[in-house]
């Protein structure tokens, strides 16, 4: 059970939709089962505010308990305000934000993710009434779906003990260099399939188990061949038990050791108690993590789901290994509003992404959508969190991209879209997916950033500014923008110094791994700014760390301030995890940040020498700094049309030499004079 205050993750829509199906809907249909008067009985003897009270804090100064009148934030959306009513008197819960409602029973079905009928149990149990006897084909059903799940109970742990045999010293092996300690493998009960084909069924049979159960659990197949036994599902695999909602044994997952293996891995088979479209890996452990404010994560397979709950990531799911179906996607809303889908970084995972557009868009609304965090290329989660640790899989969560963003990529990549006919192919096929919108003003918001993005893609703003602009029919005056007046550029003095800042703490904070090689470069960095010395702080203290620790020491306020400006939010190195490119970044900023540091010393010291000392020293002092700023600044990818050579050969910005030349005049040294 869960403690007092915990905050209960679910969707807000399915309360819209009738939370109170704990009430009406689910009460008419446990009167089917139950005798009258039962449930009236059941709600008289249970305190709704002692049911609530344990998963919420209530409101002190809101809250009248004398009167049965109770208030708190709402445990299935995330708030400060107290605006979930109890009302101890009537029985009924009442949230006005996000309009859920219900009784105790329709309570804790929606926390506990529990059936009507197991919902009547539990209170049944805390009321000290006897549950009645059900109706005996119903009776029956429940008994069999016991029995199987405790089957599956003993499999599991014939498995695990098949684990700890000589001969499965490979798959130790194996698992060990996927980075699974003894604990991690006891966590998740991982066990071993031996390659005989009659290991689980003599096993079980030795136990009494009856034939029809072992068949009926997927654990065997029947034998095609006369008056042979039945033989084993799984042979010669890694098993990975699959538990549902409750934490019940219903199937397993096998990853095949030999390498010749037709299939990779294997799930159970369709079962009475395992529907693989509905179910999802890891579900009632993401589904706790989640309710202590964890992101939900949706990875690809059993071993990417381990590696990301080993990892601290704890709200991690799969869907077994094949696409995501809409029953899967209804589970994961029950669990979060955003679930972030986590695919690997190849052709297949952006494939299986760009697949689940069309699937998802009629289904979204205001509440419940999906984000998309796609590795790198080559790369699933588990590869990505032992080459880089936990940072470089939050700063990759983190920048999770929306669906709209997903859309829009699928609809553009790899046209060329250079006639009227193409954009407009483009448009009608844009037009077709945002049809697909059910909520209408969702379905606006989209049109919206389309439209904003085919802006950007088709009128980018360098051809914008280059356009005469109009004001009552005549030709305005060319001046700056209300955000060109705003900019750091224009308001502080030295101010590329500080984006050049900003941008080698945030690819450091990006990529802390870089910390080390840049640990001397970047103790004589000089900050310019509160912010980046509270993060150049951070960093140097703990020699490189996660953004969360980072953040936990210099303050969320300092990052958000240096990310900032568009010139560093667009910086390659801080957006994307490419090593190699930061690394070529870092060393470039801080050869230019030291280079114009130097250089402005040098010529700040020439002005105010000037009256005493107009001789070839001056003269020289100032061109080996010009020589400093060009070498810093040279790049092969620079565009040459705006570089001059100097008089010392160095290259130098057009306006930046004019600006040597002039102050070279006014030395009077200027041409050798």
């Amino acid at each position: 059970m869960k403690g007092p205050g915990r905050r209960v993750a679910s969707n807000s829509v399915d309360k819209r939709r009738g939370s109170l199906a704990a009430g009406v809907w689910a009460a008419d249909i446990g009167r089917m089962a139950l005798p009258p008067g039962f449930l009236d009985e059941l709600r008289a003897r249970v305190s709704i505010s002692q049911v609530v009270g344990r998963k919420v804090i209530w409101d002190q100064r809101k809250s009248n308990q004398a009167k049965g009148d109770l208030w708190a934030p709402c445990p299935f959306h995330h708030e400060k305000t107290a605006s979930f009513h109890v009302d101890d008197r009537k029985g009924y819960y009442y949230c006005f934000g996000c309009h859920a409602k219900g009784d105790a029973l329709g309570f804790i079905k929606e926390t506990e993710n529990v059936s009507f009928m197991e919902a009547v149990e539990i209170l049944a149990g805390e009321a000290g009434m006897q549950m009645p006897a059900r109706d005996p084909k119903a009776q029956e059903k429940a008994d069999r779906r016991t029995q199987l799940v405790e089957v599956m109970e003993q499999a599991v742990q014939h498995y695990r003990l098949q684990l700890k045999t000589g001969a499965a010293a490979p798959a130790r092996d194996y698992l060990a260099g996927r980075g699974l300690s003894e604990a991690a493998l006891e966590r998740w009960e991982i066990g071993f399939a031996p390659p005989g084909w009659q290991g689980l069924w003599d096993h079980l049979r030795g136990k009494g188990v009856a034939e029809d159960l072992i068949l009926a659990a997927g654990l065997a197949k029947p034998s095609t061949r006369a008056g042979k036994p039945p033989y084993d599902t799984f042979r010669h695999r890694i098993m990975f038990p699959i538990r549902d909602a409750r934490g019940r044994a219903i199937a397993f997952g096998g990853r095949a050791m030999d390498p010749d293996d037709n299939a990779k891995y294997l799930n159970s088979p369709e079962t009475e108690l395992f529907d693989k479209g509905r179910t999802l890996y890891n579900h009632a452990p993401a589904r706790e993590a989640v309710g202590r404010d964890q992101p939900l994560i949706v990875a690809e397979g059993y071993m990417d789901v381990i590696a990301l709950a080993e990892a601290g990531f704890k709200g991690a799911v799969a869907p077994l290994g094949t696409a995501v179906t809409e029953d899967q996607l209804q589970l994961m809303w029950r669990i979060a509003p955003e679930p972030i889908i986590a695919l690997d970084g190849d052709t297949a995972g952006l494939r299986a992404a760009m697949r689940l557009i069309d699937m998802v868009l009629p289904l979204i609304s205001p509440e419940r959508s999906l984000r998309f965090a796609l590795m790198p290329q080559g790369v699933d989660p588990d590869d990505l969190l032992r080459a880089k640790g936990a940072g470089a899989m939050t700063a990759l969560l983190d920048e999770a991209r929306p669906l709209v963003s997903l859309l829009w990529q699928r609809e553009t990549d790899g046209k060329v879209l250079d006639s009227p006919e193409r954009r407009a192919a483009l448009d009608q096929s844009l037009r077709g997916a945002l049809k697909k919108i059910a909520d209408p003003g969702l379905r606006n918001h989209y049109g919206d950033e389309i439209k904003r993005l085919r802006q950007a893609l088709f009128q980018p703003q360098t051809g914008a500014a280059d356009r005469p602009r109009v004001w009552g029919g005549k030709r305005a005056p060319a001046g700056p923008t209300a955000s060109v007046r705003q900019s750091m550029l224009v308001k502080t003095p030295a101010a590329e110094d500080l984006l050049r800042e900003a941008v080698i703490l945030m690819v450091l904070v990006r990529h802390p791994e870089l910390v080390e090689p840049f640990e001397a470069e970047l103790e004589r960095m000089v900050p310019g700014t509160a912010e980046a010395k509270a993060v150049q702080g951070a960093l140097l203290q703990t020699g490189g760390a996660a953004r969360a620790e980072i953040e936990a020491i210099a303050g969320a306020a300092a990052l958000e301030k240096l990310l900032a400006p568009r010139h560093v939010a667009i910086q390659p190195a801080v957006r994307t995890l490419d090593d190699e490119a930061a690394r070529q970044c870092l060393t470039e900023e801080f050869a230019k940040l030291s280079a114009w540091r130097g250089a402005r010393a040098e010529i700040e010291d020439a002005v105010r020498e000037f009256d005493d000392l107009a001789d070839e020293g001056l003269t020289w002092r100032v061109s080996q700094a010009a020589e400093a700023i060009d070498k810093a600044g040279r790049s092969a990818t620079e565009d040459r049309a705006q570089y001059d050579t100097g008089p010392n050969g160095a290259r130098l910005k057009r306006e930046e030499k004019s600006a040597f030349d002039a102050l070279l005049k006014q030395i009077g040294m200027d041409g050798g004079s």
